[in-house]
């Protein structure tokens, strides 16, 4: 992403809206970490989040400042929207807190009420204490979602995007189904898929593709061996496509040769789960509703045990090691799905003991009567005869 890929209306749509939600929230200024709030604030595709970064925003309309460091100014500079850019470190080593100490203090921010995001992945623990100390009781909210949550309906040109990344993802899967073949190794045709998707015109992925087959195929999540294919595998294969950050996410069965009655049967569940999950989405409708009704479709059929992760969630521009938003088709969740965001259907059914699993995933644009879905490969179960 980049601050070339929005008109300047857009960014100053976003930025309006989070000065309004800061001062919603009751507080005067919010310390952003997550690389894809900066990245939907200001356009910014840097590599900062490898190490300190922070952006600072206040509730009135004003400019907004970001520290990173010195690595990234150069591309800071050319390619976000940023009023003040900070920079430290460089040839030799800062602290990063001493560099925020001072920002703040020009900015007039000790002493007022101080809001942060608290993100996973992107906030060393010792940095959040060393935050925690400088600002004492100023800092008066842990706001990690008041960002994100302000992304989850896509605007008009992140929906082409969006369809462009899940174009993207259909090509590598026809590039997938072609190369399926005896004798292959799982990493041989995770690589025929990702020349597929940077030929095709996809970025990197937040996320490294999951390609499974034989008895490793009741691994939920894992990554593509060494193992080469044989007759009689049954097999998944997950993966994300980007366009501008944005990620389609695209994931299918595959068996070489006839599956077995076990095989056919946790495949025909996991996608009569997803129909029911599907079924049930539309906006208005509580995120935990589509959950609950794939749930049931797999305990009914005795395998509610199997079910080993949620059954879906929002879809962001991602970041590594993730591209999921706070979204969550799960138990407990609080959220309310409304038409404009993208979801992704997912139930999941795997099983250690068979040594076998199996899951389907789409992705879907909540509509205000139902939902439409955006991957176009056929989800049938690919046999290489």
């Amino acid at each position: 992403m980049s601050k070339h890929d929005f008109s300047a209306e857009e960014f100053a749509s976003r930025r309006s809206r989070a000065h309004e939600a800061i001062g919603a929230a009751g507080l005067d200024w919010l310390l952003v970490f997550h690389p894809v709030s900066i990245r939907w604030l200001t356009g910014s595709d840097a590599k900062s989040y490898q190490e300190f970064q922070c952006l600072l925003i206040s509730a009135k309309p004003g400019p907004i400042s970001v520290l990173t460091r010195d690595g990234e100014r150069n591309e800071f500079r050319d390619d976000a929207l940023v009023d003040q850019l900070h920079t430290y470190g460089g040839g030799e080593p800062e602290d990063p807190i001493a560099a925020l100490a001072r920002i703040s203090e020009s900015l007039g921010i000790p002493g007022t009420r101080i809001g942060m995001e608290v993100p996973g992945f992107y906030l060393h623990p010792h940095h959040y204490v060393r935050i925690k100390q400088l600002f004492g009781e100023s800092l008066v909210a842990e706001a990690t979602n008041l960002i994100h949550d302000l992304t989850l309906v896509k605007s008009a040109t992140e929906l082409k995007y969006i369809r462009e990344a899940n174009r993207i993802a259909d090509v590598a899967m026809k590039r997938f189904a072609e190369s399926l073949a005896e004798g292959r190794s799982e990493l041989e045709l995770a690589g025929e898929v990702y020349h597929a998707l940077l030929t095709a015109g996809s970025g990197l992925a937040a996320s490294p593709i999951n390609l499974v087959s034989g008895e490793r195929s009741c691994f939920s999540h894992g990554a593509p061996t060494d193992r080469r294919l044989r007759r009689g595998d049954f097999g998944n294969i997950e993966y994300g496509a980007t366009f501008k950050r944005y990620t389609a996410t695209i994931g299918r069965q595959f068996c070489l040769g006839q599956p077995t009655a076990r095989m056919r049967e946790l495949y025909d569940l996991v996608c009569r789960a997803s129909d029911a999950c599907m079924a049930e989405i539309r906006a208005g409708v509580p995120a935990v509703v589509p959950h609950e009704a794939a749930k049931r479709v797999i305990a009914d059929a005795g395998l509610d045990s199997a079910r080993v992760h949620l059954s879906g969630y929002g879809l962001a521009p991602g970041s590594p090691p993730t591209w999921a938003e706070p979204i969550y088709l799960f138990g407990g969740s609080t959220y309310t799905l409304q038409a404009g965001m993208v979801i992704t259907v997912e139930p999941p059914v795997f099983l250690g003991d068979e040594r076998l699993g199996a899951r389907i995933i789409d992705n879907v644009l909540v509509t205000n009567d139902g939902c439409e879905v955006l991957s176009q490969f056929s989800r049938d179960l690919i046999v290489i005869a």
